[in-house]
């Protein structure tokens, strides 16, 4: 049987910088603080006009998009690396776009600190994985701020972590009373003050800092002030202490001033700061590696009102990076995997079937791109050449992809039919290799597969001359635009004679499930004579 490839993809929380340009029809939404939610002073302001209601222009919403001739893509990018180059509240215009979102525009409390508390948990696995930091600690006060902690608590249990609660001044109303026992519910514990460790680096890798939002005023009373010179007492440990939680501050560092930051310099020097709806003046003294923008929930007429620009999330995206992200060390970049175990009395004995289930998985968790390849060739002198290509099919008989028949790759083959693949799903801690003898597939195989795809890929099948030098893209846009005039009445596009596919016919595989401390599941087919029959014989490798 064939089985046909189709296509998933997933998003997650995108660099600031990495997705610059919004389109007139992508409307950008992020969140802002909630008035009423403060457990101290609440502000009052007269209620906004009604003309919040009123259709207008985006122009704000969009002050991202770069317009063609207006500055080359260079200038472009340098200003998105700013950030100053967005806009940060005032106190008094983050309470009074709140007001306006839950009065108005028909927001309700419950619903924006749902969307604050998953864009907080989302910021957190962006950049701190569970297996490295999976023991979590959420001081949560007794204001809105404190219920955005719960719930990113809650969504942060079902990304992996291990959260613990410390709500020692809680809120007696409904919502925040259904957001501990939904807590409860998941045996996620809660912890006393007065239970908590006096070092906290012994008992926790993350710390999420939801005591305070922007609309606290005064000094910490009791016991946040306490709680607030533990997170301070972090950041002046001594060398003996091989590693400190990382702090994660919500919207505002607690103690910050909200629009003068951390005066006098004695205040908790957050590693993250999740602003949400915009950042607030205070952001500017933010100095820790990693800040992000949550929420995604300002309408255009707030956007435009108060002039906001602010970087667009993409696709489904609940964060948003601003900034350069900090410098890496590429020698400390390591995953430790967490996986089921892959055992040999629970694999398929024929490599196919086993491949098509794993196929079935990636595809089924939506990775994107399940299908691409890495194809590894190499000519008679012997230098190996690896490219990604998109797998098309596959059975008892082999892979299949497609490619011009003059282009490096098919050189290689001629000269020495035999290829190596190897398929990496991320998402699963998984990779594939096959290796085999390789052939072209028949004419008319070909020629069905090249009318199946779209018409578009058809023309530009013929323009490229795969791997030969050209002297611009300009030219291969001119070719393009002939052969699209050419064939704009619909008729049959020709395959080019050049152009086909090839057939991997497998020798090997090798199956590759990552596990904890390098201890990696490695199971290799490999072809045997048995009663005179071919047989496939399935052999542990060391990792």
């Amino acid at each position: 049987m064939w089985w046909l490839l189709r296509k998933g993809r997933t998003m997650t929380c995108l660099l600031f910088t990495q997705s610059l340009l919004l389109t007139s029809n992508a409307h950008s939404y992020s969140y802002i603080s909630k008035p009423s939610r403060s457990f101290h002073n609440h502000i009052h302001y007269p209620n906004l006009s009604s003309a919040f209601l009123h259709p207008i222009a985006n122009s704000a919403i969009f002050a991202f998009s770069s317009k063609p001739g207006s500055e080359s893509r260079t200038g472009s990018l340098k200003s998105m690396w700013n950030p100053e180059s967005i806009s940060y509240l005032t106190q008094r215009e983050a309470a009074e776009i709140d007001e306006a979102l839950m009065g108005l525009l028909g927001f309700s409390v419950d619903q924006l600190m749902e969307l604050a508390g998953l864009s907080v948990a989302a910021a957190i696995t962006e950049v701190y994985k569970p297996s490295e930091h999976n023991r979590v600690l959420a001081i949560c006060g007794p204001g809105n701020n404190g219920g955005d902690g719960l719930v990113a608590a809650r969504h942060l249990h079902h990304f992996g972590y291990k959260p613990v609660i410390c709500y020692p001044k809680r809120t007696p109303k409904a919502l925040y009373d259904g957001l501990v026992t939904q807590l409860e519910s998941l045996s996620v514990p809660f912890i006393s003050v007065e239970d908590l460790p006096l070092d906290l680096s012994t008992d926790f890798d993350i710390i999420v800092d939801a005591m305070f939002g922007f609309s606290y005023h005064g000094s910490p009373r009791p016991p946040f002030d306490g709680l607030i010179q533990m997170l301070i007492s972090l950041r002046n440990y001594d060398q003996t202490r091989q590693k400190s939680p990382v702090i994660v501050s919500v919207d505002i560092p607690s103690g910050w001033h909200v629009e003068e930051g951390d005066v006098g310099g004695e205040g908790i020097k957050p590693d993250m700061l999740v602003s949400l709806t915009a950042p607030k003046l205070c952001a500017k003294s933010f100095s820790g590696p990693h800040h992000f923008l949550g929420g995604r929930f300002v309408t255009p007429v707030i956007a435009e009102k108060y002039k906001l620009r602010l970087p667009p999330y993409p696709g489904t995206s609940m964060c948003v990076r601003i900034g350069k992200p900090p410098k890496i060390d590429v020698s400390a970049l390591r995953e430790n995997y967490i996986s089921p175990e892959f055992l040999e009395e629970e694999v398929g004995s024929d490599p196919i079937d086993q491949f098509h289930k794993w196929f079935e998985e990636a595809v089924g968790v939506g990775l994107r791109e399940p299908n691409a390849m890495a194809l590894s060739t190499a000519g008679k002198n012997g230098n190996v050449s690896s490219r990604m290509v998109l797998l098309k099919g596959f059975d008892e008989n082999g892979f299949v992809w497609y490619t011009n028949y003059e282009s490096r790759k098919a050189r290689e083959l001629s000269e020495n039919p035999h290829a190596s693949l190897l398929f990496y799903w991320d998402g699963l801690n998984r990779q594939v290799r096959v290796e085999g003898s390789v052939q072209k597939v028949p004419d008319e195989e070909s020629e069905q597969y090249f009318h199946s795809r779209p018409r578009g890929s058809q023309i530009g099948a013929i323009v490229s001359n795969q791997s030969t030098v050209v002297p611009g893209r300009n030219v291969l846009y001119e070719l393009y635009k002939e052969l699209e005039e050419k064939y704009s009445d619909g008729s049959v596009i020709p395959k080019p004679k050049h152009w086909g596919g090839y057939r991997l016919k497998p020798e090997l595989f090798e199956f590759w499930q990552g596990q904890k401390s390098r201890l990696h599941d490695r199971l290799r087919y490999s072809q045997e004579e048995s009663n005179g029959k071919r047989a496939w014989k399935i052999e542990r490798l060391a990792p």
